[in-house]
């Protein structure tokens, strides 16, 4: 059986799958990075696990992958097939398109962890059918994918999505990227644990607990929240503004607190804009297989056997007919990094 693999690559964790022509994930699996032995051990342990998967699908289907797609964290060069730099993995200037296309013996795409995934939410999850997207994840830090007509677009040198270092709060607090005041201090789910663990005298509470107590009424959480989605808000209008989305996904740790973030959010989206057209403001829906699903479609895209559409038409997104022991993933923006869901009520200011 013709097939693919897809390798999302994490802080803590990496998930893996064989894709289907049809976006059916034919095997899933699931392995630590081990970012603490260093970088070269990560790099080791991505051939590796791609070595293992590609002998998997051999022994199974008959046949190796005929192309991989890899998801990364950080500054990635998608064209020159670079891993430029991570913080959290140690690594500067990995080659690592050559490296796994050595190793798998076949045409391998590289691509940023939260772009693929947004090119995944924009094909077959909530974006679907929209012609423009934009997805926004909400985690350690924020950052987003821009997506139009299928693809989403990385940007003359890469950085195309930043939002998080969008400035919403001039003269506030600093960000290690040098400025002050951006809105991933301000919004991510980091700064709202932050912020509650502070509040609370908790030193282990999250943002998960602060959205708990939001629908208890608790006035510090409140205050907090409100703090952290009028801060959204007005990063997403500036957004909004520039690239007039017809659909917004918001995902990551954050979204998990569901309506309690969705609510106040797309009043305060509503309250800001003037001119500027409305998007429908929808939480992610492929929640951890995003970047698996994502890097599938690179690969498929690499070999251009089909249209963005064709590849993914009556994907199966939730099953498998495989899965392994999970190791939970959590690094930069990923999208399951925060918060645990949250029933929740509005919130207003």
């Amino acid at each position: 059986m013709r097939h693919v693999i897809a390798l999302d690559v994490g802080g803590t964790g990496m998930k893996a799958a064989l894709v289907g022509a049809d976006g059916t994930l034919l095997h899933e699996d699931r392995r630590a990075t081990g970012r603490e032995r260093g970088p070269d051990a990560v790099i080791a342990a991505i051939l590796d696990f791609a070595a293992d998967l590609r002998a998997h699908g051999t022994e199974r289907f008959g046949e190796p992958a005929v192309a991989a797609g890899v998801a990364v964290p950080g500054i990635v060069d998608e064209t020159r097939g670079i891993a430029a730099y991570a913080a959290n993995l140690g690594w500067r200037d990995v080659p690592l398109r050559d490296l796994l296309t050595t190793r798998l013996d076949c045409p391998v795409a590289l691509g940023h962890d939260v772009r693929t995934g947004g090119l995944a939410e924009g094909r077959v999850g909530a974006g679907r059918g929209a012609d423009r997207f934009l997805f926004v994840a909400l985690g350690t830090g924020i950052a987003g994918a821009i997506g139009v007509d299928g693809r989403v677009e990385a940007g003359a040198h890469g950085f195309a999505g930043e939002i998080g270092h969008i400035v919403v709060r001039p003269g506030g607090t600093p960000c290690p990227c040098g400025q002050h005041g951006c809105l991933e201090r301000f919004a991510s789910a980091a700064a709202v644990s932050e912020a509650w663990a502070a509040a609370c005298g908790d030193p282990e509470a999250d943002a998960a607990d602060c959205a708990k107590a939001v629908t208890s009424g608790e006035p510090n959480a409140v205050r907090i929240w409100q703090g952290a989605v009028d801060a959204l808000a007005d990063g997403l209008v500036t957004a909004l503004t520039l690239l007039d989305p017809r659909t917004l996904i918001i995902g990551g740790g954050l979204a998990e607190a569901g309506e309690t973030l969705f609510t106040p959010l797309r009043d305060a989206v509503r309250r800001r804009v003037t001119f500027q057209k409305l998007p429908a403001i929808v939480p992610a829906a492929l929640g951890d297989t995003a970047g698996c699903l994502g890097a599938g479609l690179l690969a498929w895209d690499l070999l251009g056997t089909t249209d963005g559409a064709d590849t993914t038409d009556g994907a199966d997104t939730t099953g498998s007919t495989e899965a392994a022991d999970s190791t939970e993933a959590a690094d930069g923006t990923d999208a399951t990094d925060g918060t645990a869901t949250t029933d929740g009520m509005e919130v207003t200011p």
